[in-house]
């Protein structure tokens, strides 16, 4: 009897077990939860079955039969490759974009393109072919400059432009800049996204670079033109030089040539004043002046090895014989 108690409570403990398992296993098949971050559709067997499901929170499907496919509802990014795309100018360029998007209507997103990888593919093709479109019909100066953006003669002479070909297309004015071809981009492309549950937010050129074989030929027309530039620096830096030496050397040649007229104004003048001298101090005893000349004479007409022979009455000892001697003696 207790046996069968016993057995009989075992049994309806694992039913009880079996069943709470198996509620648990049938409640978490026939929900699911979304974050603030997520959108869903419920698709069953292959086609959306109701609304979107766009509130956070749990949500119910049938289980085994339903699913849900899970899109982001965040803005996601997009990113071009680089296109090779001719001006209107006929100028070559390699133009690089870049977008931001978000899903709205996950269900025609669903159904127009499946994922996210399928909404890149299609935004290749839109944003590519309208970018093209409108770089097409624009010239090479509207896409890189601003339609505000002014440049004086000031601002070429600063930056050393002389090109005459540089200085008309800096100094051109544009009807229509960078900003406003980014934006006849934008408002095209987000005509054509509605039908995909796609919103377009903004779209960007990164980049914007000539191509390999044009750049090649810019550099060699920039390098030429620089080194225009230094020869012209060159030829005007040694003309300047010359003129600098030729001043120098004229003032060089003036200043000596002053230099000499002063020396022989103070040349002739000490002279003056030496030959004024000696008128007085040789005035002043004529019998010693004649001496002093006549001792002058012997030391320039004689050399150092050389003998003179001269009489006792002759004026050298004369000279001798009368100094100091008294008058009347």
């Amino acid at each position: 009897m207790n046996n069968k108690l016993v057995t009989g409570g075992l049994g309806l403990t694992s039913v009880i077990i079996v069943l709470a398992i198996l509620g648990v296993v049938g409640f978490s098949l026939s929900t699911f939860s979304l974050d603030e971050t997520e959108q869903a559709v419920v698709v069953q067997f292959g086609a959306p079955v109701g609304e979107p499901v766009t509130e956070p929170g749990l949500h119910f499907k049938i289980p085994f039969i339903q699913e849900v496919r899970r899109f982001d509802k965040r803005l996601l990014s997009w990113d071009g490759d680089p296109n090779q795309i001719p001006t209107r100018g006929e100028q070559f360029i390699s133009v690089d974009t870049t977008a931001r998007w978000r899903i709205v209507d996950p269900l025609k997103f669903l159904q127009s393109v499946g994922d996210e990888r399928g909404a890149q593919l299609r935004l290749n093709d839109i944003l590519d072919s309208v970018v093209r479109d409108q770089i097409s019909a624009s010239e090479l100066v509207e896409i890189v400059r601003s339609k505000d953006w002014e440049v004086s003669r000031e601002d070429l002479e600063r930056a050393q432009i002389t090109g005459e070909q540089d200085e008309e297309i800096l100094l051109q004015r544009v009807a229509r800049g960078r900003a406003e071809i980014v934006q006849s981009v934008l408002e095209q492309a987000q005509k054509l996204m509605p039908q995909y549950g796609i919103e377009l937010i903004d779209i960007r050129i990164k980049r914007v670079d000539y191509v390999e074989s044009v750049q090649e030929r810019v550099f060699e027309r920039m390098i030429a033109e620089r080194q225009r530039i230094a020869e012209q620096f060159r030829a005007e830096g040694e003309g300047r030089a010359r003129e600098i030496d030729g001043q120098t050397q004229r003032r060089v040649s003036e200043i000596r040539s002053e230099a000499r007229r002063q020396a022989e104004v103070i040349r002739g003048t000490a002279d003056a004043e030496a030959t004024r001298i000696y008128n007085e101090a040789f005035g002043a005893d004529p019998e010693f002046y004649a001496f002093f000349r006549t001792l002058e004479s012997y030391s320039k007409s004689l050399g150092k090895d050389v003998t003179l022979i001269l009489r006792a009455d002759s004026d050298y000892f004369r000279f001798l014989r009368d100094i100091g001697a008294q008058p009347g003696d």
